[in-house]
């Protein structure tokens, strides 16, 4: 995730000159490295995005410390003793990224707290999910970071939120009235949010296998774009206080939503699996893919079938919703039986983001079908 995601990510917020300009970045973990071992780990992953003088010049503001375990007191002295150097005396501000499993979020939190919070500034918290495997790990987990940070110091983060395209879908629905008029039980036939990887596990499965696709990617990622999809209009949608209205709504529409039975859910796993080293319990029956069925019971979406798809070792890398409009009324009556698709309006988030429309025209030539 690290090499893969958040340096990218920050490397590109660099490039755009959206960083402050004494930005120090320090990596925490059990690996026994340098700051030179650690700049050319993630050297690869960057220079293919951005200029190479432009990588040299972030590469010089990351560093490494490494503890015995992410709750390591020693290590995060340490690391302060370093932040305190860099920073000397003028008012610094500190921000934890935690891409950590979510069973050490508390120790790695309180040995934070104890040790290394910024001497004249802000610390802040930002942990991205899972929050812990169900509701009472979840609120164990809350509960322990709640005793160490407050509300306004901590940020629950699910990274599908910052996509461009789920960033786009509330101008979309709520820019453009022709959409609000047909985003309804009326006009739409089922919306289905799909989310494909053509690779296993490769190395995580002792991660994944204690949660699954479902709580991977289902209860998440397409949870959070589907209440998007799917929610309210919010009285607000941009500067203070929009935040909080928007969760709102998409609250709303999670308690609307019936309590999914295993007559809506399909589960898979692929060949092979298990021959992942990670992978402890050779014997497990944890899915790989899952597709569920699910219903909101409010008068815009009652009888319309929301379905989640995801799996891993697929045949491609994709991830969209698809909304699926109804029959156009009469229509095999009106061209002699011919079989006339629905139409559907298509949102990819990746690999390609793109939005398009699936219409019908007459065929070509001296035919009148569609």
């Amino acid at each position: 995730l690290a090499k893969k995601k958040t340096y990218p990510s920050l490397l590109s917020l660099y490039a755009g000159s959206l960083l402050p300009k004494d930005l120090v970045i320090y990596g925490f973990a059990r690996s026994d490295m340098t700051d030179e071992d650690l700049r050319a780990r993630l050297r690869p992953f960057l220079i293919e995005k951005q200029d190479e003088a432009i990588v040299d010049k972030f590469l010089a503001r990351c560093f490494y410390q490494s503890g015995s375990g992410y709750g390591d007191v020693e290590g995060w002295k340490a690391l302060d003793g370093k932040l305190r150097e860099v920073e000397g005396e003028k008012k610094s501000n500190r921000l934890f990224y935690f891409a950590i499993p979510p069973n050490v979020f508390a120790e790695t939190g309180e040995a934070i707290k104890m040790n290394c919070m910024a001497p004249n500034g802000w610390s802040r918290m930002i942990v991205e999910k899972p929050f812990g495997r169900d509701l009472d790990s979840c609120k164990h987990i809350l509960h322990q970071l709640g005793q160490h940070f407050d509300e306004t110091n901590l940020f629950r983060i699910d990274h599908y939120l910052g996509k461009e395209m789920t960033q786009n879908l509330m101008v979309m629905r709520f820019g453009n009235i022709w959409m609000e008029q047909m985003w309804n039980r009326d006009h739409v036939q089922c919306v289905m949010l799909t989310f494909k990887e053509p690779f296993g596990t490769d190395g995580r499965g002792g991660y994944f296998d204690k949660y699954g696709i479902i709580r991977d990617i289902i209860q998440n990622h397409l949870l959070q774009v589907m209440c998007l999809l799917c929610m309210e209009c919010p009285n607000k949608l941009d500067g203070e206080g929009a935040g909080e209205k928007i969760r709102d709504e998409k609250v709303r529409v999670i308690e609307a939503m019936e309590e999914v039975t295993i007559d809506n859910v399909f589960l898979g796993q692929y060949a092979g699996y298990a021959d992942d080293p990670t992978i402890t319990n050779k014997d497990t029956n944890c899915p790989t893919f899952a597709m569920v069925r699910c219903f909101i019971n409010n008068p815009r979406w009652a009888g319309v079938p929301i379905i989640f798809k995801a799996g891993k070792a697929l045949n491609e890398r994709k991830a969209e919703m698809r909304i699926q409009f109804k029959n156009a009324p009469a229509a095999e009556s009106l061209f002699s039986g011919a079989d006339v698709p629905r139409n559907e309006m298509v949102i990819k988030l990746q690999p390609e983001e793109c939005i398009y429309m699936k219409s019908n025209i007459k065929t070509p030539g001296f035919a009148s079908a569609p």
